[in-house]
């Protein structure tokens, strides 16, 4: 048992999230929550003003990420971490880097793990031993144990005050809309708070394509692709639906599918 309560920090942008962490936390004995922010800048603050024992930091978050939050702390200075995140392309390397990490939806019992874990080499001064993996990480490279990352398999979503996940292989096309992506998946609707470069990078390329600023579809729901007069391009997907696709991405997507145009 601790002398003294351990002080948790939790920097996590969706408020469900943080809501869902905090309230277990509070099952936990000894522990109190030294604060709540939603974005990396606000967590740096935070961190070097309430020097918590632990943070569970979010990975993805506005103003800077996770990372670029330890970075800027400076890996000695670092509290322990706890990474969460949306997204399992690259955890194995968190893994190495942190005393743990969390992949969005999580049940219970995992939480419980990787905080007992947390607080067993607090309790132990073990923490100082992943310094080297933190920094490996940050150095532009990963631990020389992790795999190189991996594309996304699936994307955590909230509908209707829950988390639930979508397997990538399921999305038919996915649309920006303001600072949000909205994934369609047959005749479902799902928004989530992600740029269109970053799904972009994170998407298998061979699988999907953006064919517009706004707009990146599933290569192998694509029926036909549409030269009309006048200069305007589409691609006509199976299930009826219509994008627009920009000059710039058209011969390049004709490459990728060598359809007839219409």
């Amino acid at each position: 048992m601790s002398a003294r309560p351990l002080r948790v920090l939790i920097a996590d942008d969706e408020r469900l999230s943080r809501q869902r962490l905090e309230d277990l936390l509070a099952r936990e004995t000894d522990v109190e929550l030294a604060g709540l922010t939603d974005n990396g800048l606000t967590t740096i603050e935070a961190i070097r003003e309430l020097k918590p024992d632990l943070v569970f930091l979010d990975i993805q978050m506005p103003g800077k990420t996770g990372l670029e939050v330890v970075r800027e702390i400076g890996v000695d200075a670092m509290p322990p971490v706890i990474f969460t995140t949306a997204y399992d392309h690259a955890v194995a390397a968190f893994d190495l880097a942190a005393i743990d990490y969390l992949v969005k939806p999580f049940d219970d019992e995992r939480f419980e793990k990787a905080f007992h874990r947390a607080r067993k080499m607090i309790e132990l001064n073990q923490v100082s031993k992943l310094s080297d993996e933190l920094r490996a990480l940050l150095g532009g490279g990963t631990p020389a144990a992790a795999p190189k990352s991996q594309y996304l398999e699936r994307i955590a979503v909230e509908m209707r005050g829950q988390v639930r996940v979508v397997p990538v292989k399921q999305i038919d096309y996915l649309i920006a809309s303001g600072p949000y992506a909205e994934l369609f998946v047959a005749d479902k609707r799902y928004l989530i708070r992600e740029r269109m470069q970053t799904l972009e990078e994170r998407l298998d390329p061979t699988k999907f394509f953006r064919i517009h600023r706004s707009a990146i579809v599933r290569l192998d729901l694509i029926e036909t692709l549409i030269r009309n007069p006048g200069g305007d391009y589409a691609v006509l997907l199976k299930g009826g639906v219509k994008l627009k696709v920009s000059r710039g991405r058209f011969e390049r997507l004709e490459e990728l599918m060598g359809l007839h145009i219409s």
